[in-house]
């Protein structure tokens, strides 16, 4: 797969036919990636990942809150943690402000994965962008996360509509 896009058609302007091509193509080269071994060490997906990386930033959680947090459903975390249970990287707790109720916490077998994978990820981000001088590496930094942020703001308004 090459990485130029078709040309633009009437509809579209070249900017937004290339971009939605682009996208396209990241998104599938990060799951060949992620697939072959090459995102690090004990490769996790994408899911578990981040629902990690919440619970090592931001402590123990609820399903709710993690659900709220990651923009997916209750029903959605649950399924995503059960193997994260399973292989003693997640663990029940009880909250300190309900003892009825459990919160999901990182294990310190689940900080040490998070951590090489992590790790892994970096190490293969630092090779992709090695011949980019530094100014480009934190703009191309700088407009991911506000390509981020918008389609996080996209998705919040298309839930409350």
């Amino acid at each position: 797969m090459t990485t130029t896009s078709p040309q633009a058609t009437d509809r579209t302007d070249p900017v937004h036919t290339q971009l939605q091509y682009q996208l396209a193509v990241f998104a599938r080269r990060m799951e060949q990636v992620r697939t072959s071994g090459g995102g690090g060490v004990g490769v996790l997906d994408r899911a578990a990942y981040l629902l990690l990386d919440r619970l090592e930033r931001h402590g123990p959680a609820n399903v709710k809150a993690l659900a709220e947090a990651l923009g997916v459903d209750s029903s959605t975390v649950t399924r995503q943690v059960a193997p994260l249970v399973a292989a003693g990287l997640v663990g029940r707790v009880q909250d300190p402000a309900d003892r009825r109720a459990v919160r999901l916490a990182l294990t310190s077998h689940g900080v040490g994965r998070l951590t090489e994978v992590r790790d892994g990820r970096a190490e293969l981000t630092r090779r992709l962008v090695a011949g980019w001088p530094p100014e480009e590496q934190r703009a191309f930094c700088a407009l991911l996360a506000r390509f981020n942020l918008a389609m996080e703001s996209y998705a919040a308004d298309q839930q409350g509509q």
